[in-house]
């Protein structure tokens, strides 16, 4: 595949549909990483606020070592966001802010994750799968809040750890329901890119602990653009 452009300044809503239609047959639903050698993994969140008239941004990049799941390094980048909300578009308007955050990254990690989605989006290309192209790194979605799909049904899983249920489209298995922890809400993880589903599913029980039923790496990155956003806006 030849250079992707980083630069989605002008582009009209019709635009990034035609690009997400023409990457989506592109998805890899395989794993590219054994799941035993899944040694880091990053978390990646965007935190905005607004600032003199201008809406900044900030994405932090937290990466865990799996085995101890611990913190072993920290990113960041600061910007003002110029590119508009539109829904189902979300990668166009925070790509650039990842991108950035990304390539400060002292050591590439084995796996990126996201809160939000992969494959779980209209055109099957949520920001977790949008990222991966640019990253070129597996790449998992786990959101915190189901994202409607339409045409898509599921039903809440059990309430025992470990549970989960499949989103479904037309046969086709969009992400899951997941149950992290015992009678708490689930998280929807989804395929981003070169994983499959059940590696995801795999990935963020085992990376979940009993502070949360968030996994740590997206959970340490939420925190971190809560703390980066506040001493920024401070200065």
């Amino acid at each position: 595949m030849k250079t992707l452009c980083r630069d989605f300044s002008g582009l009209t809503e019709s635009d990034c549909i035609r690009i997400q239609q023409k990457l989506s047959p592109n998805i890899v639903q395989k794993n590219s990483i054994a799941p035993e050698d899944i040694r880091t993994v990053a978390g990646v969140d965007i935190a905005y606020w607004q600032e003199k008239g201008a809406e900044c941004a900030v994405c932090c990049i937290v990466v865990i070592d799996v085995k101890s799941g611990t913190a072993i390094e920290k990113q960041y980048s600061l910007g003002t966001v110029i590119f508009p909300y539109i829904p189902g578009c979300l990668a166009f308007r925070e790509l650039p802010l990842v991108l950035e955050t990304a390539a400060k990254l002292e050591r590439k990690p084995d796996v990126f994750i996201f809160d939000g989605n992969g494959i779980l989006h209209p055109r099957g290309m949520g920001l977790a799968a949008h990222a991966s192209f640019y990253l070129n790194s597996p790449t998992a979605g786990i959101a915190k809040h189901y994202f409607k799909v339409e045409g898509a049904e599921f039903t809440m899983p059990p309430m025992e750890k470990g549970s989960f249920s499949e989103i479904t489209k037309n046969g086709f298995i969009l992400g899951r329901a997941v149950r992290t922890q015992n009678g708490v809400k689930p998280v929807y993880v989804s395929v981003g890119n070169h994983m499959d589903i059940c590696t995801v599913t795999e990935l963020a029980l085992a990376l979940t602990d009993g502070e949360s039923h968030i996994p740590i790496p997206t959970r340490y990155a939420d925190l971190e653009t809560h703390i980066m956003r506040k001493r920024l806006r401070e200065r």
